[in-house]
């Protein structure tokens, strides 16, 4: 009698073979669309920082006290002071006889340790009338009874009234210990003048820190400069730098001797700050279109399978993305764009083969020698409300997609979002055809194969059934 032969197989993945091959086309679109939505998703974002990163740059460009031409402020003499100055400085020389610095005055208080019970306040009084009130009754901060000269010290740097103005601190000469107070400021109204004790509790403190106890470790003094000379007018204030001259700041950091000439200021436009200043410009446009080129560049199309059915890399997130495009091509037309006859590219902008950017600094010094002023006004400034020139025209452009209320890249993420959770829903109904078709057919499988099984048992009794009849 012929034997029944079955193919031998696993209910299991015959069922999920089987289920994944009923799903395979949907899953694989899907997969596709999500893989797409999540570049996408990651190239807004990284589209945006680009773009806000950029707008920073703008802004920084050009203020309210700055503005891309840079004016430097220098003295004849640099050991005597430094200076500088805004855009806005107008050009000139300037003499300056230095007599005195500022400085911050220090004295000191010969305090043994007092007794903390009842230790009551103190104000420390500035020459220029302040008042620092200085708590005691916690100062004991090891609780021994006593107060020390550095636990007075704690108590006067950590009083509210205090506000750094000064610094109190500990030294021990010969022995004996020290309060020293030092002025945290120059000037001869900031050194203490004098210890109001009446409310301490301890005699012994309260003589310690009287007025006739003070001994002058650094005496306080004013800053005097002389404008235009020796002879020239006096000039007395408690900090060493000086605003004297519009939009210039100078500091002193040397007195003169008596028969010192007087150093000269030089107010004048500083060619290298100015190069500097549209290098930064460069820089951040140049980083800015480099974002954009790798967010919309095409993959390598070249065909890794016989059947060309793969790729060995894909497209950019925003690979011919019109909109992208279009961004990247407005910010080169207002590079462009022409004010009274100029354009950037009059100053030296060259726009190399790859649409970025080189600075020639000749080019530019020329632009700036024939019209000082073309160059702050083709720049103008970025920000709202004052929107102007090319800052302003590229952070309005550049605004339109970073703007948090509708812009176009909130937008893109809120239909990217949407897709995103389409898909997975989508994918939800997927993964449940698959399940079910693998429950379906597991179902169907594991029947067949018990029927093979019985059909097999069957075969084989009857066949040692009719062997043991022939045998016999």
């Amino acid at each position: 009698m012929a034997v029944i032969t079955a193919p031998t197989y696993d209910p299991q993945t015959t069922a999920e073979n089987l289920a994944n091959s009923y799903v395979a086309s949907a899953k694989a679109i899907l997969d596709k669309q999500s893989a797409t939505a999540t570049a996408t998703a990651s190239g807004l974002t990284k589209l945006g920082s680009a773009l806000s990163t950029f707008q920073s740059a703008l802004a920084g460009l050009a203020t309210s006290s700055t503005s891309v031409s840079a004016t430097k402020a220098t003295f004849s003499n640099t050991a005597i002071g430094t200076a500088t100055a805004t855009s806005a400085a107008q050009a000139g020389t300037y003499a300056f006889y230095v007599q005195q610095l500022a400085t911050a005055g220090q004295v000191s208080y010969n305090v043994a340790s007092s007794d903390a019970t009842n230790a009551g306040s103190m104000d420390v009084v500035l020459m220029n009338g302040t008042t620092i009130k200085v708590d005691l009754a916690s100062a004991d901060g090891d609780k021994d009874g006593k107060l020390s000269a550095k636990e007075v010290a704690a108590a006067i740097n950590a009083a509210a009234d205090n506000k750094s103005q000064i610094t109190a601190s500990t030294m021990t000469i010969n022995g004996d210990t020290r309060l020293v107070l030092t002025s945290n400021a120059t000037g001869a109204d900031n050194i203490v003048k004098e210890i109001n004790t009446s409310g301490l509790g301890d005699a012994n403190l309260q003589a310690a820190l009287g007025t006739g106890n003070q001994t002058v470790l650094t005496a306080a003094s004013n800053a005097i400069v002389y404008a235009g000379g020796k002879n020239g007018t006096k000039i007395e204030q408690a900090s060493n730098t000086f605003s004297v001259v519009d939009d210039v700041k100078f500091t002193i950091t040397q007195a003169q001797g008596v028969n010192d000439a007087a150093v000269t200021l030089t107010i004048a436009a500083d060619n290298s700050g100015t190069a500097a200043n549209v290098q930064k410009f460069v820089d951040a446009y140049n980083a800015l279109l480099t974002s954009i080129k790798t967010l919309t560049a095409a993959g390598d199309h070249t065909l890794t399978t016989a059947s060309g059915s793969a790729t060995t890399s894909a497209d950019a997130a925003f690979y011919n993305d019109s909109g992208v495009l279009n961004l990247r091509d407005r910010l080169n037309g207002i590079l462009r764009d022409a004010t009274g006859g100029q354009s950037l590219i009059s100053y030296g902008l060259i726009a190399n083969k790859d649409g970025t950017l080189t600075l020639d600094s000749g080019r530019l010094n020329k632009a700036i020698a024939a019209n000082p002023e073309g160059l702050d006004k083709l720049f103008g400034r970025a920000g709202i409300g004052v929107d102007s020139g090319v800052l302003g025209a590229m952070n309005k452009l550049t605004t339109l997609w970073t703007s948090s209320a509708g812009g176009l890249i909130t937008q893109r993420k809120t239909q990217n979002d949407r897709l995103q959770s389409d898909i997975s829903d989508r994918q939800v109904t997927v993964q449940n055809q698959f399940d079910n078709a693998y429950k379906r057919y597991l179902a169907q499988f594991t029947a067949l194969q018990q029927l093979q099984s019985s059909m097999t048992n069957t075969s084989n009794m009857f066949t040692a059934m009719f062997s043991s009849s022939s045998d016999s």
